[in-house]
């Protein structure tokens, strides 16, 4: 006979974490931001026309998915003198994306 192997508890807690994690999951699913947060990784900060050098996209397009990415909690940024200065802030999105990859494993059977 089988045992069921399935925790409902942890089962109950990756629904709630996927739910949490939607917007992480569709902010990272454009190509474009994911170059950007690419950049941002092999930098420091940078700003708008430090990533225009390094992306082929538009300053106005690069501008959109930095807001983009900013309301998601994924970038922030400082200000120095007239610029803009962008950088990541990821810890909150990998600790619930840890969360939710450690509820899957203690809930689910894993073949």
């Amino acid at each position: 006979m089988r045992k069921n192997l399935t925790d409902s508890k942890a089962l109950d807690h990756a629904v709630e974490y996927f739910q949490e994690s939607i917007p992480i999951f569709q902010v990272l699913s454009d190509i474009n931001r994911q170059h950007i947060i690419i950049e941002l990784a092999r930098h420091d900060r940078l700003n708008v026309s430090q990533l225009d050098e390094k992306i082929s996209l538009s300053r106005p397009a690069i501008s959109h998915h930095l807001k983009v990415l900013r309301a998601a909690g994924i970038v922030s940024s400082e200000k120095s003198g007239t610029e803009n200065f962008y950088f990541l802030t990821l810890r909150e999105a990998v600790d619930l994306l840890n969360a939710l990859t450690q509820s899957i494993e203690e809930g689910c059977i894993l073949r």
